[in-house]
């Protein structure tokens, strides 16, 4: 079963009581953010912090995820050492330009794990498009390095760039379908911005409708109420379910029987309909649809 992502819950690395009992719940991934999320005055303190909460025990079965700041402030590489040592499992990478982006923070991985007697690989990378230089590159940027498990796209400075202001989502559509067929040329998961209206759960429905349509693995979020909502949301229904089944037993009987071609109601089944269904079935373990 492969891992699911569909929520990746941000948390200000700051804020001592959200970082206390954030894994209640239940994201996908926690996103430890030492970032934008952090003023410039106590980037030290969130840096202590976060390194202490990636080693509490309630957070040792759940993914854990750290948006460092840029290597090119003072503070990247000290969030680069400090989380890497305190054993997280993905370094989220603001504002991945160009390849050469992921190329440096790898140089500096190995050897991290190294001096903290990590394996060396151990480490996996999340690239951050934020800007038209980064929805450009972003096929060169997913098939950068091999630690690299996703990429997504940051909706507000992309907006900026652009010279544009966040609207209905047409603004995103091109920038969404270039990270997206990034991701799936790599062979890598796809996260889409955060939807920052918390009271508005009919936009965020919709938009949550519209990128999982689209393909994405799952939506970056600034607040726990939207993780049930998201969950539902990616959610099969039963319905499918049941034809997902018979997709699959059908299948199965085939092989069994030497069959090189078999149909279910009247219909050939091939090679993507019985992956697609059998993906659906690894999704519906985790709930089906209400």
């Amino acid at each position: 079963m492969s891992t699911l992502r569909r929520s990746m819950l941000f948390l200000p690395g700051a804020n001592a009581a959200m970082l206390s009992n954030a894994f209640i719940y239940r994201p996908d991934a926690i996103m430890f953010d030492l970032e934008d999320a952090v003023a410039l005055r106590e980037k030290d303190t969130a840096r202590l912090l976060v390194f202490h909460a990636l080693q509490h025990p309630m957070y040792q079965d759940i993914e854990t995820v750290v948006r460092i700041n840029s290597l090119r402030t003072p503070f990247g590489l000290a969030d680069l050492e400090a989380v890497v040592c305190a054993g997280v499992d993905i370094v989220r990478l603001p504002k991945t330009d160009t390849p050469e982006d992921i190329h440096e923070v790898e140089a500096h991985l190995l050897r991290i794990e190294k001096a903290c007697g990590r394996r060396p690989g151990s480490t996996r990378l999340l690239a951050a498009i934020e800007s038209a230089m980064g929805v450009v590159n972003a096929v060169a940027i997913a098939r950068s390095s091999e630690r690299l498990m996703g990429i997504a796209l940051a909706a507000f400075d992309y907006v900026m760039d652009m010279q544009t202001e966040r609207g209905d989502g047409s603004e995103l559509f091109y920038a969404r379908c270039a990270v997206l067929h990034a991701a799936r040329v790599a062979g890598i998961d796809a996260f889409d911005v955060v939807w920052s209206d918390i009271n508005d759960e009919q936009g965020f429905l919709k938009e949550v409708d519209l990128i999982r349509k689209l393909g994405f693995n799952g939506k970056s979020l600034i607040n726990p109420r939207q993780i049930e909502l998201l969950h539902n949301a990616y959610a099969p229904t039963q319905q499918e379910v049941d034809h997902a089944l018979n997709v699959v037993a059908a299948a199965e009987e085939g092989e069994r029987n030497g069959l090189g071609v078999v149909s279910l109601n009247g219909k050939m089944i091939d090679s993507p309909i019985i992956n697609h269904a059998r993906r659906l079935l690894d999704r519906a373990k985790s709930g089906i649809r209400r």
